[in-house]
This record gives structure tokens, sequence and C-alpha cells, in this order.
């Protein structure tokens, strides 16, 4: 009786362990609170440009400022506030992939807020299709 008593609050902690690390979108800028970190464009006809808005809410007490949003390649365009985000405002950032090369893609937005060392790492992706003739 002990060690199955001994096995479920082990694996209480486990589970509540994971669901803690679910709920945080974001440890390098905790005041930040994203929606979303990763999105799945799925099919996106050749040539034609997709777009999509991470947006994030400010839980902290001053200004969040994003100094820079960076791409990993010039296929993808962020487009972010240059004001600061007040406490309890929500901001947006929009990547657009321009989806020029066809096939899978998986591409990565680092943004930078002021007074952290560490970007959030957005992320996109999707499969780059032929356009149907309809």
């Amino acid at each position: 009786m002990k060690k199955i008593l001994f096995a479920v609050v082990i694996l209480f902690i486990c589970t509540t362990a994971l669901k803690a690390q679910d709920s945080i979108k974001n440890t390098a800028v905790p005041q930040a609170h994203f929606n979303e970190l990763k999105h799945e464009f799925g099919n996106i006809p050749h040539g034609i440009p997709a777009t999509t808005k991470f947006t994030f809410e400010n839980k902290g007490k001053t200004p969040l400022i994003i100094e820079t949003a960076t791409a990993t390649c010039g296929c993808t365009t962020p487009i972010y506030p240059k004001a600061p985000i007040l406490p309890g405002k929500k901001g947006d950032i929009e990547v657009t992939y321009n989806a020029q090369a066809m096939g899978h893609f998986v591409k990565m937005v680092d943004v930078k807020f002021a007074q952290f060392n560490r970007p959030v790492n957005l992320v996109i992706n999707g499969d780059v299709v032929a356009k149907s003739d309809k």
C-alpha cells in the first residue's frame, strides 16, 4: 500500500511540474505573455505571402519595449510596435512569409526586448504548395 501511495505522489509531482512548464510560454521575458509562440500555416499557395500575428500582453509593472525583431532569413518579415507597450496592454508582432520556395519551411523570429538579455523565439512553419487552377 505504501508503494502505491508513493507512486501516486511521485506521479502527481511530475504531472504538476510538466503542466507548470507548459503554462510558462516564455521564460526570457516573463512580463510578455504571448498567445502562442509557434504558428502552423499548413498548406499555403506558392507565391502568395502568408501572414500571422503573435499577440502578447504586458503583465509587468513597467512598459515593454521591443528593440528588434529579426527573422532567420530574408523570406520572413516581422513588423513590431515601436512604441512601448504599457502594463496591461497588448501588442502584435506581424510575421509574413513570402512563400517563394516550394516545400516545407520552418522560420524563426527573434524578438529582443529592452532590459532582457535573451530574445523571445517565435516560430512559423508550413508547406508551400503549387497553386491550384480553379
